[in-house]
């Protein structure tokens, strides 16, 4: 009788671990992880190249690198040192009466320092290195700022010369003739010349905001000392 029950058992036992499935390699490797930089994300960068609106031109590149880490979830999501490529979308030069200097630029992919590359979308919110400049518009567009007070200033300045070169030569008759004469030479100076341009130089400090959301592999992020060490 025992030896009918202890059959029983073996028997059941069997059953049972052959009914659990059986794990396989894939399922128990971890899932992918993957992590989101929302948008609205501001990232410090420096600018790699010099960049004018006297010589740029629609499409030329970019390059930036990331100045200080972005944490996300308290885990490194873009090292310091992380490449930036865009390109120049916009660029028009100041005018001889109107229109000042501006320079539109779009980033379009980031680099990590090991070659994992995302394709982003972001734009220059800031640029707090360049100086005489400002934020035309929520596009990212580059102003130079105005040059009207340069310019009256340079008029004036040529109207007191006419005017002092009037006195000597004419008396006080003369110095009214030579201010008037000073001020329309200083007035066409200023029509014949083109305001002040653009100009961001190398090491520029600017300021990335994300434009739409970013998605990155978390399993391929690395800082820039763990690539050099990877490789040595």
């Amino acid at each position: 009788m025992k030896i009918r029950v202890a059959c029983i058992c073996a028997v059941v036992l069997a059953g049972i671990a052959l009914a659990q499935p059986s794990q396989t390699p894939d399922a128990a490797a971890p899932a992918k992880t993957t992590l989101t930089i929302p948008v609205g994300t501001q990232i410090p960068l420096t600018l790699k190249q010099a960049i004018s609106t006297k010589t740029a031109k629609d499409g030329d590149p970019v390059y930036a690198e990331v100045a200080f880490p972005f944490v996300l979830d308290e885990r490194i999501v873009i090292p310091a040192g992380t490449y930036i490529q865009g390109k120049v979308e916009h660029v028009q030069r100041g005018g001889h009466v109107k229109g000042r200097a501006e320079v539109l630029i779009h980033f379009t992919s980031m680099i990590y320092p090991n070659g994992y590359t995302v394709m982003l979308g972001g734009s220059i919110e800031n640029t707090p290195g360049a100086e005489k400049t400002s934020m035309k518009d929520s596009e990212g567009t580059i102003r130079q700022d105005s040059d009207a007070g340069k310019k009256a200033e340079t008029a004036a300045g040529t109207a007191t010369t006419g005017a002092v070169i009037g006195a000597v030569t004419n008396g006080l008759k003369g110095a009214g003739i030579g201010a008037g004469i000073g001020g329309a030479a200083g007035v066409a100076v200023g029509m014949l010349s083109r305001g002040a341009d653009v100009r961001l130089e190398p090491g520029t400090s600017i300021e990335m905001e994300i434009q739409r959301e970013v998605t990155v592999d978390a399993s391929r992020i690395s800082s820039r000392r763990e690539a050099i060490v990877r490789n040595d």
